[in-house]
C-alpha cells in the first residue's frame, strides 16, 4: 500500500524546474531526463514551476494580492512605490493583456503597446526615451515586446523594493546561493514566515503533486538563482506531503556542492546527485523500488547517522550519450512561455525571445584545456558525441512533438566535424530548421563549412574569444589566436550567421595596456563586421579549474575563502602582476554598448574610460589584415570532398555546330539559386562530366567525391587543363552558386 492508500504501479517520477529561470523556453534538464526515464519504462511527468509561479504572480489575481501586501506593509514608502500603488487599477487591468501579448496570443495589441498608450509606466519605462534612437531598426512588434518587458521589469523592481528583495525575473535569491560557504543564510530565509512568493509555490505545487502522485520528486538546480526556489519547493513537500522522497541535481549542485558536509540540507531533501543525472536517477529509482541495495547508488549524497554520506557503489557506467533518448516537452505548457525583449543586444534577444527546442550535439567538451574552465568535471571532461543520424531523429521527434523548428544546441562547444555531419544529414532529409549554438573559433570553421552550416539552418553562433591578446590566449591554453578568431568570425559573417563573442577581463597577469589593447581589437572586430554581439565577463578563479588547482602557474595567489560545509566554488585571488580590473569594467561595457549600436567605432578606445589609461599599441589595420590573408587555393585541396548544395541544373538549349568539321556547339545550362539563376555554357562532354559528379555530390550520399577523383575522368587531358578549370569562370560560378569543399 502507498501513502495514498491504494496499490499502483509502475514507479512514478515528477521532475521540477524551480523558480526562477528563463521564461521564454523550458530549461533543458527536465526534458532531457524525462525523455530518458520514459525510455526506461517509468511513468514520468515534469513541471516548470519557474514559469507557473511567475504567471501566477503576473496575473490579475496575483497583482491584486501583491498590491494588497505592499499596502499593508508597515513603514514609509518611497515616491516610486506610492506612484505604483496609485496605479494599482491600471496595472491589474493591463497585466493580462501584456502577458497574452508576450505569449504571442494577442498580437493586435502591438500598436497600442509600442505607442505607449496601454501600459502604466514605472521608472524603467519612463527612461525609455533615452533609447529611442535605437528603435529606428525595430518594427512595431519588436518595440512592443521591449516596452512590455520593461513593464514587467518595473513590477519586478517594485517587488524587490517592498515585499521580496531577492525576487528577479530570471533568478531568485541568487546572492544567498552565490559562494554560500555556509548554509546559514539560506536556512534563515527558509525559516522565515512565508511571503507571497512562497504562498504561490505552495498553491501551484500541491495540486500538481496530488494529480501526479509521484514516488520520487526530482528538482533541478541549474543556477544559484534557482537554489532558494528549489528548497522552497522541497520545504512545501516536507510540510504537506512528507512521505515523498526528494532528490536535487543540476549545474549548481555539480559545481558548488561537490564537498557538501552540512547535514542540514537533508532536512529539506533526501538525496543530492552529481554530474550526468541519468545513471544516478535510474539507480535511485531502482533502490526506491526495492530492486537495488542502498549502498549501490551512483554519485549520491544522503544523510546517514546524522552525517552526510557519499554513496557511489553502483557498478554500472554512465549512460552513453547516444542512448540517453530524445528529450520530451510533454506536459509542459509550451504556449504559455513569454518572449521577452529586455536588452537590445541581438544575441541576448535570442536567449530570451522565442521558444527554442534544446538539444546537445555532444556530451562534454572536445577541447577541455582552457585554464579558467572546470575541465575536470564530468560535464566538461567526458566527451561523447552522438551520430548525426540519431541527432536528426531527435530533431524530427521534437518538431513533431512541439510544432517548433527552432533549436538551441547547448553544447559546451559544438565540434566542427559533428556539425558538418549533422548539416549534411539535415540537408539530405530536406529539413528546414533554424538553429544556433556555442562554438570555439577553430580554423576548422572554414568559409565552406560556414556556408554548409548556414544552408542547414544555422543563424547564430556564440564563441569564447575571451581576452583579445595572443599572450593571454596562450596562457589560458585557449588554442586560438586573435587573427584566427577574426578569420573564423568573418567566415560565419559572410555566410549570414550572427557571431557573438564571450569576452573576459581581469585574467591573471593581464596588464592595463593589454586590457585597453583587447578593447581596441574588439573595436576593430565590430568595425569589420566580424562580430555582431559580445558581452564582457569579469574573470573569477574557481576551485575546479586549472587556475584554481595550480594558481602559482598563472602568477596569482589564492586568498580564500576556505572550504566551507556547504558550497565551494568561487575563489578570491591576488594578482601581483596584473592591473586593477575594477577600474576597467564600466569603460569596457560602455564601449561595447555603443559598438552594439554601430556608434563610436572610429573613435579612440581611451575615450570610454573616466580616468587615464595606456595608449594601445595595436595597428589600426591588424584585424582587417588578418581577415584578408589568403585561404588555401582550391587547386591545392586535392583531398577535399565536394558537396553540392545548389539547385538542380537544367539544360536550356543546344547551339548546333555551324558547319561540318567545325567545333561542336556548347550546351547552355541554368543553375538556380534561391534568388536568381546562373547561366553556364560548356561543351557537351564537359556538361555530362559536370552534371554526373554534381549528382554524386548532393547531400545524402554514402561518400562524396574528392577533387582528385573528379580529375581522373576530366574531359580534357592536355597539360594543366584541370588546374586551369579549378581557377576558371565555370568553377568560380559553381563555387558562388552552391559548391562546397570540405
Amino acid at each position: 500500500m502507498t501513502q495514498y492508500g491504494m496499490e499502483r504501479s509502475p514507479f512514478r517520477l515528477l521532475l521540477i524546474t524551480p523558480p526562477i529561470t528563463q521564461l521564454n523556453t523550458p530549461y533543458p534538464a527536465t526534458p532531457y531526463l524525462c525523455g530518458f526515464v520514459k525510455s526506461q519504462g517509468y511513468l514520468t511527468a515534469q513541471a516548470d514551476l519557474s514559469l507557473e509561479t511567475v504567471l501566477a504572480l503576473f496575473s490579475e489575481q496575483g497583482l491584486t494580492r501583491l498590491f494588497d501586501a505592499i499596502g499593508f506593509s508597515p513603514g514609509p514608502k518611497p515616491l516610486q512605490v506610492k506612484r505604483a500603488l496609485s496605479l494599482k487599477k491600471a496595472y491589474v487591468e493591463t497585466i493580462g493583456p501584456a502577458i497574452r501579448f508576450l505569449q504571442g496570443k494577442d498580437p493586435t495589441l502591438a500598436t497600442q503597446i509600442a505607442e505607449r498608450r496601454l501600459l502604466p509606466e514605472g521608472p524603467r519605462l519612463r527612461r525609455l526615451e533615452e533609447d529611442d534612437w535605437a528603435f529606428g531598426r525595430l518594427g512595431t512588434t519588436d518595440r512592443a515586446k521591449h516596452v512590455a518587458t520593461l513593464y514587467l521589469d518595473d513590477l519586478t523592481d517594485l517587488i524587490q523594493a517592498t515585499i521580496a528583495p531577492h525576487f528577479g525575473l530570471s533568478r531568485y535569491a541568487e546572492r544567498l546561493a552565490g559562494a554560500a560557504r555556509s548554509f546559514d543564510p539560506i536556512k534563515d530565509q527558509l525559516d522565515a514566515p512565508a511571503g507571497l512568493f512562497e504562498q504561490l509555490i505552495e498553491e501551484i505545487l500541491l495540486p500538481r503533486i496530488d494529480l501526479e502522485r509521484p514516488d520520487l520528486v526530482g528538482i533541478t538546480v541549474p543556477f544559484p538563482g534557482n537554489l532558494y526556489g528549489a528548497l522552497s519547493v522541497a520545504k512545501t513537500l516536507r510540510r504537506h506531503r512528507p512521505g515523498i522522497p526528494i532528490v536535487l541535481g543540476g549545474g549548481y549542485i555539480n559545481t558548488e556542492l561537490r564537498t557538501l558536509s552540512d547535514p542540514r540540507l537533508f532536512d529539506f531533501v533526501d538525496y543530492v546527485t552529481l554530474d550526468a543525472g541519468e545513471r544516478p536517477l535510474l539507480c535511485l529509482i531502482e533502490q526506491l523500488s526495492g530492486r537495488r541495495a542502498p549502498d549501490r547508488l551512483r554519485r549520491t549524497f544522503l544523510r546517514k547517522g546524522g552525517r552526510v554520506f557519499w554513496a557511489d557503489g553502483a557498478g554500472e557506467e554512465d549512460i552513453p550519450f547516444d542512448q540517453t533518448g530524445t528529450p520530451t516537452y510533454q506536459g509542459l505548457p509550451l504556449d504559455r512561455y513569454l518572449s521577452l525583449f529586455e536588452l537590445l543586444n541581438p544575441m541576448h534577444r535570442l536567449w530570451s525571445d522565442g521558444r527554442w527546442n534544446k538539444l546537445t550535439v555532444a556530451q562534454g567538451c572536445y577541447w577541455k584545456k582552457c585554464a579558467f574552465c572546470d575541465i575536470g568535471l564530468d560535464y566538461i571532461q567526458r566527451y561523447d558525441p552522438a551520430p548525426a543520424r540519431i541527432l536528426a531523429d531527435r530533431i524530427d521527434s521534437l518538431i513533431a512533438e512541439t510544432g517548433q523548428s527552432g533549436f538551441h544546441f547547448v553544447d559546451e562547444a559544438a565540434p566542427p566535424a559533428r556539425l558538418a555531419e549533422l548539416a549534411l544529414e539535415l540537408l539530405s532529409r530536406g529539413r528546414q530548421i533554424s538553429w544556433w549554438g556555442n562554438i570555439r573559433f577553430e580554423e576548422a570553421f572554414t568559409a565552406d563549412l560556414c556556408r554548409l552550416l548556414a544552408a542547414s539552418g544555422c543563424i547564430a553562433v556564440t564563441g569564447g574569444l575571451e581576452v583579445a591578446s595572443d599572450r593571454l590566449l596562450r596562457l589560458m591554453e585557449k588554442g586560438i589566436t586573435v587573427a584566427q578568431a577574426a578569420r573564423v568570425g568573418a567566415n560565419f559573417a559572410r555566410a549570414g550567421i550572427m557571431v557573438h563573442a564571450y569576452l573576459m577581463y581581469g585574467f591573471p597577469t593581464e596588464t592595463a595596456r593589454e586590457t585597453v589593447e583587447s578593447l581596441e581589437r574588439v573595436r576593430q572586430l565590430f568595425a569589420a563586421g566580424v562580430i555582431h554581439s559580445a558581452f564582457w565577463h569579469r574573470f573569477t578563479a574557481t576551485v575546479h579549474s586549472p587556475i584554481g588547482l595550480n594558481p602559482s602557474a598563472y602568477g596569482i595567489e589564492i586568498q580564500g575563502p576556505p572550504q566551507g560545509p556547504f558550497a565551494h566554488n568561487d575563489l578570491h585571488h591576488f594578482d601581483p602582476l596584473g592591473c586593477n580590473a575594477e577600474r576597467f569594467g564600466q569603460g569596457l561595457n560602455k564601449a561595447l554598448y555603443n559598438y552594439l549600436h554601430g556608434m563610436g567605432l572610429e573613435e579612440d578606445v581611451r575615450r570610454w574610460f573616466n580616468r587615464p589609461v595606456p595608449m594601445p599599441r595595436v595597428r589600426s589595420t591588424e584585424i582587417s589584415e588578418a581577415i584578408a590573408r589568403a585561404a588555401v587555393p582550391d587547386a591545392a585541396r586535392h583531398l577535399a570532398h565536394l558537396i553540392w548544395i545548389g539547385g538542380k541544373p537544367w539544360r536550356e538549349s543546344n547551339i548546333a555546330p555551324l558547319k561540318e568539321g567545325r567545333k561542336p556547339g556548347l550546351d547552355r545550362w541554368i543553375v538556380p539559386t534561391q534568388d536568381r539563376e546562373i547561366r553556364l555554357r560548356m561543351s557537351r562532354p564537359m556538361s555530362r562530366w559536370l552534371i554526373s559528379w554534381l549528382e554524386r555530390a548532393a547531400p545524402g550520399q554514402k561518400s562524396y567525391p574528392k577533387i582528385e577523383e573528379i580529375r581522373e575522368d576530366f574531359p580534357e587531358r592536355k597539360g594543366r587543363a584541370f588546374e586551369r578549370f579549378l581557377t576558371g569562370r565555370l568553377w568560380c560560378s559553381l563555387r558562388e552558386t552552391g559548391l562546397i569543399l570540405l
